[in-house]
């Protein structure tokens, strides 16, 4: 019988980007704007700097976006996928349960200035990639989830293994071998979300991903059935009974996950799952021109598996905002926004946010409020002291699915606003266009060129 591996393998490189649909390629080229954006606003940040400066000084042939510095392959992919994920601003995936494009597009990247690849051929990469680690994880969630893996790095491994494999154009056996070698370096645990080393284990899946392919390429050996051994990556990271291997070839292309259910774009920087409630008060705060010294409580309800990372209710540091619901239902109702801003320097000490802080509660939802198969909604009530209750619901944030995009022009501007904290406006404004034209470059490095940044402050020392 074959191999999971080795079937997943035949996929990969069976795939052209004639045959794609056109929602596919479309879909593929949302994906790498919303990335290269996010990318270089978190190349600003300590996360990937203190990443780049502990590699020591670096050369090489790609890119370290938002500056002027190039790297090896391997480094480029481990501070630009760390960099991309450094502000959690980037795209999700329901399947996946995390962000299907920065595992993928930085290794892509960083391999593509290697190579000197089409736009053509990196973007018919990037589809297999999502394919392979939204189908993984059909297999192995909810449990994988639960259990506390971080999906995003255990699984995206898969998709930056598979997407570079299949740029490099190697065989079906060095796929599975490429596959079975990242078994191996598959990694990232819960325990560290709102910490630096949540972006650490993107940098590092996008690195292991791309150094599994290039292993792989050399001729490097592993176990075609590194996923179904009795001791290999099911039975290690789920466990007897709680994934289901079919599901993954079964659900293949049909259809393509980047299609449906697609890409959810970001409108706040900050943890995905507080997304439905910033939404839900949102709604009610503008609706109503609520003011703070109205409100007696406000409750939020979220389904069981986000809270348990997000019911953060005294936030200690800027990243820990980002995963504290109470902390972005208080910028929501006091901002009547969540922005990049709320989560820089001391921020998340704001005396007005620290006031209201202890009337937010936050609970799970229960199946009274949403069906037992949405994962995605909140409910927001608010309690004002002349003794009203405001209520509002929503079943999913803005921008969740293909069928609920984010517009254009939001899509845009996310990107533009983005971009300005590394590149000039005339570099923004060039690099937006040749994105949307991905498909007609004959050599990735024309895109690259544009997205080297101006003058930057040097990395702060690291605090002892």
């Amino acid at each position: 019988m074959m191999s999971l591996a080795v079937d997943l393998a035949k996929r990969i490189q069976a795939m052209r980007y004639q045959d794609l649909p056109p929602e596919a390629a479309r879909w593929a080229k949302v994906g790498i704007l919303d990335t290269v954006g996010v990318t270089l606003a978190g190349s600003r940040e300590d996360a990937a700097r203190f990443v780049e400066r502990t590699l020591g000084p670096v050369s090489g042939p790609s890119l370290v976006f938002g500056c002027n510095r190039r790297a090896s392959a391997l480094d480029a992919a481990l501070v630009n996928g760390t960099a991309a994920h450094a502000l959690d601003f980037d795209d999700c995936n329901n399947t996946l349960g995390g962000h299907p494009s920065v595992p993928l597009v930085p290794a892509l990247f960083a391999l593509a200035e290697e190579i000197g690849a089409s736009g053509r051929d990196f973007l018919v990469a990037y589809v297999a990639g999502f394919e392979v680690e939204t189908k993984i994880a059909l297999g192995v969630h909810f449990h994988h989830y639960t259990k506390g893996w971080h999906p995003t790095a255990t699984l995206g491994v898969f998709g930056a293994a598979a997407a570079c494999a299949r740029l490099l154009g190697l065989t079906e056996a060095q796929t599975a071998t490429a596959l079975a070698i990242a078994a191996s370096l598959a990694s990232g645990i819960k325990a560290n979300f709102g910490t630096m080393v949540k972006p650490l284990h993107v940098g590092q899946c996008t690195r292991n991903g791309l150094f599994a392919a290039l292993l792989a390429r050399e001729g490097y050996t592993a176990n075609d059935r590194a996923f179904e051994h009795k001791q290999g990556f099911f039975m290690v990271f789920n466990g007897e009974g709680t994934y289901d291997a079919a599901r993954i070839l079964a659900a293949w292309a049909a259809p393509l996950d980047i299609v449906e259910p697609g890409i959810a774009i970001k409108q706040y920087p900050c943890c995905g799952s507080t997304h439905p409630a910033v939404d839900a008060m949102l709604d009610l705060a503008r609706r109503h021109d609520l003011k703070d010294g109205e409100v007696e409580r406000i409750e939020s309800f979220t389904h069981a598996r986000r809270l348990e990372h997000t019911n953060r209710p005294d936030p200690k540091s800027a990243l820990d905002a980002k995963f504290s619901v109470q902390y972005c239902l208080a910028r929501a109702f006091l901002d009547r926004k969540v922005v990049l801003e709320h989560f820089e320097g001391d921020a998340y000490r704001d005396p007005s946010v620290r006031r209201l802080l202890p009337r937010i509660h936050a609970a799970p939802y229960t199946t009274a409020q949403f069906p037992a198969e949405n994962h995605f909604g909140a409910e927001v009530r608010v309690i004002t002291r002349d003794g009203a209750t405001l209520v509002a619901k929503v079943d999913q944030p803005l921008g969740r699915t293909s069928k609920n995009p984010l517009p254009a022009d939001l899509l845009r501007a996310k990107f533009e606003n983005c971009a300005a904290r590394a590149l000039a406006p005339e570099h923004i404004a060039r690099a937006y266009s040749v994105i949307q034209g991905f498909e007609n470059l004959k050599d990735v490095r024309e895109l690259t060129a544009l997205l080297a940044g101006r003058a930057e402050e040097p990395p702060r020392a690291a605090a002892a």
